[in-house]
């Protein structure tokens, strides 16, 4: 058989008419066409488009077809390993050119990427100057005079008006200007008193209110700054400033994407899209005001202030200061019902007089008929008719209980500020009243209860007990090295060491800041560990998840990932562990020394962190950018390299304001995400949990447990917990749900992004129904 040219047509084809066929090389007329449509049904790789076929439907139709030694076969065939090479060079150049991009920003805004813009004062002047400040104009509030304007057009206090210029022309026609003005006067200087009092409270609560929202817009947040992480003010950001992100941080300006790992934004606030947009190198654009919903990233600062989107809404809107709350609301209705009943008794009771004296059915004190027709003069007519006026004008003063509104806004008004001298930012005065309904209160631990500054008090490394935890001489090199590169990479804090022998600055999450300083007093160079590999994937931590880790390549090429989490979920995965002489050993056998290691730790009130590592194929490496965001890290045949215990001191007085809450009757219940038995020691510790109270389901729990029952048990179950760990985000939701169901008012106290939901249902729920315990909703603090 010969082989054909391959640069002329194949044999048996003619010249002419042809029709070019991508694949096979084949060229057919159009008759022949339309036979092989009619002919032939279509099959499953059957590629109708041969010009733009995918390089996946050709290896599929070569793979159906048994094509061997394609390039040789056929004329036309395309050289499939050269396409994908293309393809990967296009990604490759795309993902390049957006590095390109954002280089050449950072050059025109004089920022380094890696270590962020100087802390010269000048410079950040210069740049405020040129690109303006992290602020918006603020839209001037009410003046004193507005809200004497506003006090006096209240119904109640318009009938007292009324009533008392009546009054007062009344009084002075009866009696004389003398003695005449006296009640008319008295009654004019209780609603002067009433409009001035109540301006001047609402005007101070205005100003408060003005300053605690200037307070809680004082975000602080953390940035690179000169090669090492400081906390600023967002008002003193600017433009060119490197800002990391994390899940649960505020957009801070609007920016560009430097570097991200599966980073989500919430830009409900801004679109009103519901869904989650995912931020890469093919959409960078962040937005101000927007929520990071999940992974992390780094961006770069392109606008701040008025200049933003948001701080163009922001400046356009304006804060609402004179709203009332459920309270004043309901006794302004009551004292304005009042007010309209003893106006129409008032009337009632002139016409009725007024009736009864043309009818000649009054006397004076002498017994005398007091009218009668064509008898009496028209000016005692004029003056018995104006006391009876006077009678009616009386009952409307009477029964207008002018100073009810007065006395609610004095009274919440000052219960805001106590609350503000206890350290609680009031954002509505409704707080105050519906803070003491509560019957429960659901409370996160780390940062609420306890202070939030942990230090790395025990260690666990192969099979011995580090004592101290940062003695370095006890951990063979391999565990050494092995930790240090997945301590400085799977984490988002940061070690900056000063050049003149300062001490080391460290930031980051308090867990990751306690974990870096152990790691730094084991000798780890945090630079340096950095330098020595490139990562190519992070898993950010997660609270559903309890883990985070990170995929990294070594400079000679070998990849290994690295996981750092909850002790016992990380210990589950774990299949080997690093023994004294540097050696992989199975873990079988050494479970439950850890087990019991951890449950030692945890029984202190100690959080237990473990650190694990594994090896990977660098083939099994995801080659394109797509799809290495997709990567999934495996999380299985983990090698344990260390198990520490942080400790977390509780707050002072915590003990002591629980205890005043269960004696007021408000039932104390924990709800966090640690260990179930670090969760119980910090209960005993804090007064939650007795030592004589049964530490055992339902009152102490898991929150997996406490999600697999089904809605009635929960009702029941929920009732009883004290104490519930190993909690996700959900978990906390299903617990405030059960509780409101079962007639208590709750509130929700927590710091974190976990918290969210539960407190997002605190906010949003509606009022309960009739014939069920009144559940108020608790109100932002």
């Amino acid at each position: 058989m010969s082989t054909p040219s391959s640069n002329g047509p194949l044999p048996g084809l003619p010249a002419s008419g042809l029709k070019h066929d991508v694949e096979a090389g084949r060229c057919s007329t159009k008759e022949d066409d339309d036979e092989d449509r009619v002919s032939s049904p279509p099959g499953p790789f059957d590629i109708t488009h041969t010009k733009n076929a995918s390089i996946e439907t050709l290896k599929r139709w070569r793979q159906a077809a048994l094509v061997l030694n394609a390039s040789r076969r056929f004329r036309y065939t395309l050289d499939l390993r050269k396409e994908e090479d293309k393809e990967k060079r296009r990604r490759m150049i795309r993902a390049h050119a957006q590095v390109i991009r954002v280089k050449g920003l950072s050059h025109l805004l004089k920022t380094n990427l890696e270590r962020g813009i100087s802390e010269d004062e000048t410079d950040i002047l210069k740049r405020r100057n040129a690109f303006g400040s992290n602020t918006y104009p603020q839209k001037k509030g009410r003046s004193f005079l507005r809200f004497l304007w506003e006090a006096w057009q209240d119904l109640t206090l318009i009938i007292l008006i009324v009533a008392a210029a009546a009054s007062l022309v009344l009084g002075i026609k009866t009696e004389g200007i003398k003695e005449g003005w006296y009640d008319g006067g008295s009654i004019a200087f209780a609603v002067f008193l009433v409009i001035v009092v109540t301006a001047v409270s609402d005007y101070r609560q205005s100003v408060q209110f003005q300053n605690l929202n200037e307070e809680k817009r004082n975000i602080q947040l953390e940035i690179m700054r000169g090669g090492r992480m400081i906390k600023v003010s967002i008002h003193d950001l600017v433009v060119g400033d490197i800002v990391p992100l994390n899940t649960g941080d505020q957009v801070p300006a609007d920016g560009i994407l430097v570097s991200g790992h599966s980073l989500a934004i919430d830009e409900s606030s801004m679109t009103g899209e519901s869904e989650y947009v995912h931020k890469d190198q093919k959409a960078p654009f962040l937005i101000s005001g927007c929520k990071v919903a999940d992974g992390v990233g780094t961006m770069l600062v392109t606008g701040v202030g008025i200049n933003t989107e948001w701080g163009l809404l922001m400046a356009s809107i304006s804060e609402d200061t004179g709203e009332e709350t459920p309270l004043q609301v309901r006794l302004n209705g009551v004292a304005t019902f009042i007010g309209i009943v003893g106006l129409a008794v008032a009337l009632s009771v002139l016409v009725i007089l007024v009736v009864r004296y043309f009818t000649g059915n009054t006397e004076d004190a002498n017994g005398n008929v007091q009218f009668i027709k064509g008898r009496t003069s028209i000016s005692h007519v004029v003056d018995d008719i104006i006391k009876i006026v006077t009678i009616a004008v009386t009952i409307v003063v009477v029964a207008v209980p002018e100073g009810l509104p007065l006395a609610v806004t004095l009274t919440l008004a000052y219960s805001m500020r106590k609350m503000m001298a206890d350290k609680a930012l009031v954002r509505r005065l409704s707080a105050c009243e519906t803070m003491g309904s509560a019957t429960t209160i659901c409370s996160d631990k780390t940062g609420t209860l306890t202070l939030n500054q942990m230090t790395v008090v025990e260690a666990y490394a192969g099979q011995k007990k580090l004592d101290p935890p940062n003695d370095s001489s006890k951990l063979h090199e391999v565990v050494t090295s092995l930790l240090h590169e997945g301590i400085a990479q799977n984490t988002q804090g940061n070690v900056f060491v000063p050049k003149g022998g300062e001490d080391v600055e460290i930031s980051g999450s308090p867990t990751e800041k306690a974990i870096l300083s152990w790691a730094v007093k084991l000798g780890m160079k945090f630079d340096v560990s950095r330098s020595e590999s490139t990562v190519l994937h992070v898993v950010p931590f997660n609270s559903c998840k309890k883990r985070g880790g990170v995929a990294i390549k070594r400079n000679n090429s070998e990849v290994f990932i690295h996981w750092k989490g909850a002790a016992e979920l990380v210990l589950d995965s774990c299949t080997r562990y690093v023994d004294s002489n540097g050696q992989f050993q199975p873990i079988d056998e050494e479970k439950d020394f850890f087990k019991q290691a951890i449950d030692d730790m945890a029984a202190r009130s100690l959080r237990c962190v473990a650190i694990a590592c594994r090896q990977h194929d660098l083939d099994s490496v995801p080659a394109d950018e797509e799809s290495l965001d997709k990567w999934v890290l495996p999380e299985d045949d983990l090698v344990l390299l260390a198990i520490v215990g942080i400790k977390d001191p509780c707050r002072p007085g915590v003990k002591d304001a629980v205890k005043v809450c269960i004696e007021a009757g408000v039932k104390v219940r924990m709800v966090t995400g640690d260990n179930i038995q670090t969760a119980k020691a910090i209960a005993l510790e804090c007064g939650i949990l007795h030592p004589s109270d049964d530490a055992s389901e339902p009152n102490v729990i898991e929150g997996c447990v406490f999600r697999e029952l089904s809605e009635k048990d929960r009702e029941q179950y929920a009732k009883k917990i004290t104490v519930m760990g190993r909690s996700l985000p959900n978990d906390k939701l299903l617990l405030v749900q059960a509780l409101r169901k079962g007639g208590d008012v709750v509130a929700v106290t927590g710091d974190g992004t976990n918290d969210a939901p539960a407190l997002h249902e605190i906010l949003v729920l509606p009022w309960a129904s009739k014939g069920q315990k009144l559940q108020k909703r608790m109100q932002t603090l």
